[in-house]
């Protein structure tokens, strides 16, 4: 499947009725681990980047190269749309975005996200005018390139929880061409209901993060369009490995390996054999 026959699987998630679940592999393996299990698309994770390549989870720590070349080898590695956790653009400028864009459709990312988060920790979050003129230049790219565009505001993760600001953030982000909406931490499913409410475009909503434990179900109900995971898989993952060598170095048993995926099991899905 080409690029943009991925592309056109995308978009059309997003105009079916209904809600569709896009989880969050960290490479190759464990994307064509969720395509033999069934899903429909995929979507990048910064943070399980970062954690597989051995670095902080920091726009500071991770270089756009770094992450287009994993997001790159997660889409080649199967045939669902992939989208990008593409940051702030890699820069402050509108420019960089549309950059980034370019680059991440000629790595076979069917769509990928914006934030409007700075990195800096001073200012954390871009004014208004600045983040909405990001988004704007990098939907003029999305369109050129046959590119699924989600505008993030991370308001609620970097210790702004103004559910006003960020519907007002969001509802911007849509009219200036965004295709997808996203606000990553929203504190219950009343806020994501008037999300949902307030923006003309489809909404992520990101679940795997500690104490939220709303269903499928609920969030549909709720109006979202698409349901993420970030880093809680890769995370979860990491938590094993962890478990397993405390197991080892503090106790001098072994009794990990029992719940450990055969060896055979993880060919098959490596294959692309296994469902």
């Amino acid at each position: 499947m080409t690029r943009e026959e991925k592309y056109q699987v995308f978009r059309a998630l997003h105009e079916r009725p209904g809600c569709f679940l896009i989880p969050n592999p960290w490479n190759a393996g464990s994307a064509k681990i969720l395509t033999a299990l069934g899903f429909e698309a995929l979507a990048t994770t910064s943070a399980g980047y970062a954690f597989n390549a051995g670095l902080p989870d920091s726009p500071q720590a991770l270089a756009r190269d770094g992450v287009l070349a994993n997001a790159g080898s997660i889409a080649g590695a199967t045939d669902l749309p992939v989208s990008a956790d593409l940051q702030n653009g890699f820069d402050d400028a509108p420019e960089a975005c549309v950059e980034t864009i370019r680059l991440a459709a000629d790595h076979g990312l069917a769509g990928g996200s914006i934030e409007d988060s700075s990195g800096a920790a001073e200012n954390p979050i871009y004014e208004f005018a600045h983040a909405v003129e990001r988004v704007a230049a990098a939907a003029e790219a999305a369109r050129k390139y046959k590119f699924l565009l989600t505008a993030r505001t991370e308001n609620f993760l970097c210790g702004r929880p103004d559910l006003d600001d960020t519907i007002h953030r969001l509802q911007a982000f849509a009219q200036a061409g965004a295709d997808c909406v996203y606000a990553p931490g929203l504190p219950s499913l009343e806020a994501i209901r008037e999300v949902c409410s307030a923006v003309n475009k489809p909404v992520n909503v990101l679940m795997g993060l500690k104490g939220a434990t709303y269903t499928v179900d609920e969030i549909a109900g709720a109006g979202a369009k698409r349901i993420s995971v970030g880093g809680s898989m890769a995370r979860a993952a990491l938590g094993a490995f962890v478990r397993a060598a405390r197991e080892i170095k503090d106790k001098g048993t072994f009794t990990y390996a029992q719940e450990a995926i055969p060896h055979a099991e993880v060919g098959r899905y490596m294959e692309g054999n296994e469902r």
